[in-house]
């Protein structure tokens, strides 16, 4: 199989051991990840949107690109450099969505999204209540 071709046929949320990784894989999600922040920082530096309006846009970005198709062959190819940043958290809501629907019908809707994220929420909620803890909060 040539190189990159493992990568490119493998299931978005398919986990593999280290020996099986193709080294071209951790470049092209240094590249896609790095590109994305890249993006992003752009977009805060040369434009009046603040940091929260970029997050948004980036999420809905993610949205758009994988309710087009176009975000898991990215997520294939890149990895972790394409699900990591909050492109890839749009990704997870359209794709739990999708499946909720197929389930239980128009309640996937509503459903889908959360069930699919609730275990990056669930984190996110607890590492900051702990950080909110151990430190001293302002504001």
């Amino acid at each position: 199989m040539p190189a990159g071709r493992l990568a490119s046929t493998r299931a978005p949320t398919q986990h593999r051991s280290f020996r099986e990784v193709d080294s071209l894989e951790f470049v092209w999600a240094f590249l896609v990840g790095g590109c994305l922040c890249a993006l992003a920082q752009l977009v805060v530096d040369l434009t009046p949107l603040t940091t929260a309006h970029t997050m948004v846009l980036f999420v809905v970005l993610g949205v758009t690109a994988s309710a087009l198709g176009l975000y898991d062959p990215l997520v294939r190819t890149a990895g972790a450099g394409a699900s990591v940043p909050l492109t890839g958290f749009g990704n997870v809501l359209v794709r739990g969505v999708l499946k909720e629907v197929g389930k239980s019908g128009a309640m996937g809707l509503l459903t889908g999204g959360l069930t699919a994220s609730a275990a990056g929420i669930t984190s996110a909620l607890l590492v900051a209540t702990m950080a909110a803890l151990a430190f001293r909060p302002r504001g």
